[in-house]
């Protein structure tokens, strides 16, 4: 069974079709990325499979559970997490906070408990502070768990995103252009670090991205998305070669 199967997935804005007939299918413990000049209609897909918006038509299954049209909390709790093309963060909160967000899903206590500091309150923090400090030297954030999200250097503040959405458990993490703003130092550690995501988390994830080239080294197949529509699919090898994907996006 898919992790994520998506068919004749479509939305209008004005009556235009943002989106038209998208489909995907990703298998579990895939990398798999979904390409395209700014405009075709990447992040209106991720919205789509996160409940910003309302499909007007298709279907979207989750590890084979319909979450089609469902609202955002209902997606996240069922398994989706994702990051943002412009950073997301709880700035003013430290860095180990930002993780911890993430956690209360999984280890929640009552207001009661939490406002009369009961045992079980200081049982719950524990774990979350040790599980959030593990998650961070991940990303070699652990030196920085009291820094304010802020104070953090750019490309830190996109790892700490990640962290944040790994820190919910996910069955299936969408990532909306990570490296935009990066330097290229900072993006090949960025894709070294998402690869090694996918191996240590035996974590499913779809990586949105312009840049052909970037996610050709890490993704096992790729979707190509044009003006809302799928111009070709497949592995990424075969992407790269198809003589409609060379004039279009590579400009050969």
């Amino acid at each position: 069974m898919a992790m994520l199967e998506v068919k004749n997935l479509s939305i209008s804005f004005g009556g235009l079709k943002a989106v038209d007939d998208f489909h995907i299918t990703i298998e579990k413990g895939q990398l798999y990325g979904l390409i395209g000049p700014n405009g075709a209609g990447k992040t209106t897909v991720f919205n789509l499979l996160t409940g910003v918006y309302k499909p007007d038509s298709g279907s979207i299954e989750l590890d084979g559970r319909n979450i089609t049209g469902k609202k955002t909390i209902d997606i996240n709790q069922a398994g989706v997490a994702r990051t943002f093309q412009n950073i997301r963060l709880f700035k003013d909160l430290s860095v180990l906070d930002n993780v911890k967000v993430g956690l209360h899903n999984h280890h929640p206590y009552s207001t009661l408990e939490g406002i009369l500091r009961m045992p079980r309150y200081f049982q719950v923090e524990k774990a979350m502070n040790e599980q959030a400090l593990e998650l961070l030297k991940v990303f070699d954030l652990d030196q920085e768990a009291d820094f304010k999200a802020s104070n953090l250097p750019y490309g830190k503040q996109r790892k700490l995103e990640i962290a944040r959405a790994l820190a919910t458990e996910p069955k299936l993490l969408l990532l909306d252009e990570p490296a935009a703003g990066m330097n290229p130092n900072e993006t090949k550690e960025l894709m070294d670090t998402i690869g090694f995501v996918q191996e240590h988390f035996d974590m499913t994830i779809l990586l949105i991205e312009h840049d052909m080239k970037l996610v050709s080294g890490i993704c096992e197949k790729l979707t190509v998305l044009n003006f809302g529509q799928v111009l070709t699919e497949g592995n990424t090898s075969d992407v790269l070669n198809n003589p409609q994907v060379i004039k279009a996006y590579l400009g050969e």
